[in-house]
């Protein structure tokens, strides 16, 4: 079955803008992250950078120790800038301790940075190329004294806040042993006005919070964007001409298409890993169930018929297994099935009702959130439903996401509201797994994020 022909949700004109601007053409060269040209950069006192290997701080260390490190400022204007993206990046995390010092003429003064209490520091440069940006980049291990890395990448003026999240990426790989997820995105909902009649707009920011720009105008009430893994394009429930339905929208090409056209409401998208193909609810009588639909060819599968609410499902990191939501038992509790579909495994048995299941891309746990004696709570457990731990609560904590490394939470948090909406606010935060570090992005009032792949 094929998709009919719907009006656009989002203006011709502005999509070809939002086209060009998320468009990974935007960069120079065909390098790493998207398109950065990456040129190696060895030390003066070897053939070539310190040979990748195991990290000799694990996560859990840096936790409890955040790693200082010597950032100074890179230059003034843009430089300056640089700098101070790579340092909110590596101390928002939670994981790294900045330290500002003066830039050294020539090598690091090693045993300066030693009395600081320093374990890495970075060095580097900026050339302002006449709309390019030629960006130097040195990450040293302060005690040993050697070049860890040495990178210039060089991509357009406009992308000097994509440089800086990579650079920020690298420093967290090389120095924890894992990758980083500065250099990704999330996509939202905006809200604008009280309480009782919001305007919804799709909206989609750096991981910061930084450079948020509108996908949709706000005149149809928009709800639970996703990313795909594979590509950059959203999936995203619309209540366009007063139908709700289930629409994609291509950030590189501008396309827009609904996905399918079910008798019913299809709500809570979800891409499979290798996306090629989406699962969803659709509502039938009282409940709902949940389909997958091919993108290639459009057709569509049903996979279960318990007679319930089945919602909200999402795979497994290996596309082997869905996690999903369903009152098939009396109450909204999680449920494990086969992505083929057939019998589902209850994993959720704590007090209260749980919803909005979401699977570690390192597959080792499980988001949800949890409503019980009024109150909401955010927290994890294993896919087995062993080892339930709640992250944080409050009047709202609700739609998790996991960000591409697996290691932090961002998620929508309500407070109450008083007589006539007054009081009320919404926004989202991020909060590491083990419940560390939580803190409020910047991205006004705002609802269900969804976190993209690294350069998507």
């Amino acid at each position: 079955m094929t998709s009919r022909s719907v009006k656009p949700l989002i203006p011709d004109d502005d999509a070809a803008r939002l086209a060009a601007a998320f468009s990974r053409r935007g960069f120079m060269g065909a390098g790493v992250a998207g398109g950065l040209l990456a040129t190696p950069l060895f030390s003066a006192g070897s053939a070539h950078a310190q040979a990748a290997g195991e990290a000799e701080i694990t996560v859990d260390q840096a936790r409890t120790a955040p790693i200082p490190i010597v950032l100074p400022s890179l230059g003034s204007g843009v430089a300056q800038q640089i700098t101070d993206v790579i340092s909110a990046d590596l101390g928002n995390c939670g994981l790294f301790r900045p330290i500002s010092a003066s830039m050294p003429q020539g090598a690091p003064d090693f045993a300066s940075y030693k009395s600081m209490g320093a374990r890495a520091a970075v060095t580097g440069k900026v050339i302002d190329q006449g709309g390019s940006l030629r960006v130097e980049f040195r990450l040293w291990d302060v005690l040993v004294g050697k070049q860890i890395q040495g990178t210039a990448y060089t991509a357009a003026a406009q992308d000097w806040r994509r440089i800086a999240h990579v650079i920020a990426d690298v420093i967290y790989s090389r120095m924890l042993g894992e990758q980083g997820y500065f250099n990704s995105r999330i996509a939202y909902i905006a809200r604008s006005g009280p309480r009782a009649h919001q305007t919804t707009r799709l909206a989609i920011m750096d991981q910061d919070g930084a450079d948020s720009r509108y996908l949709t105008n706000g005149q149809w009430l928009t709800l639970t964007p996703r990313f795909n893994p594979a590509n950059s394009e959203l999936a995203f429930m619309s209540y366009a001409n007063y139908r709700p339905r289930v629409y994609l929208f291509n950030l590189n090409t501008g396309q827009q298409r609904l996905l399918g056209d079910f008798s019913g409401i299809s709500f809570a998208p979800r891409f499979s890993p290798d996306g090629r193909s989406v699962i969803l609810s659709v509502t039938r009588g009282g409940g709902s169930d949940i389909y997958l639909v091919d993108l290639a060819s459009m057709s569509r599968r049903q996979l279960t018929a318990s007679g319930a609410i089945d919602t909200s499902p999402s795979f497994s990191p290996d596309g082997s297994q869905i996690v999903f939501n369903s009152d098939r038992g009396g109450s909204p509790q999680l449920y494990v099935m086969s992505a083929a579909g057939g019998e589902a495994k209850r994993i959720s048995y704590g007090h209260g009702q749980y919803g909005s299941p979401v699977w570690s891309p390192r597959g080792d746990l499980i988001a949800f959130s949890r409503i019980a004696n009024g109150s909401f709570s955010l927290g994890v457990m294993a896919p087995d439903g062993t080892g339930e731990r709640i992250l944080t609560q409050g009047f709202t904590v609700e739609s998790p996401t996991f960000c591409p490394n697996g290691r932090v939470l961002a998620f929508c948090r309500q407070s109450a509201s008083g007589s006539g909406g007054a009081g009320f606010a919404t926004g989202i935060s991020t909060i590491d797994i083990t419940g560390f570090h939580e803190r409020a992005l910047p991205a006004g009032s705002a609802s269900d994020p969804t976190w993209s792949p690294l350069n998507k």
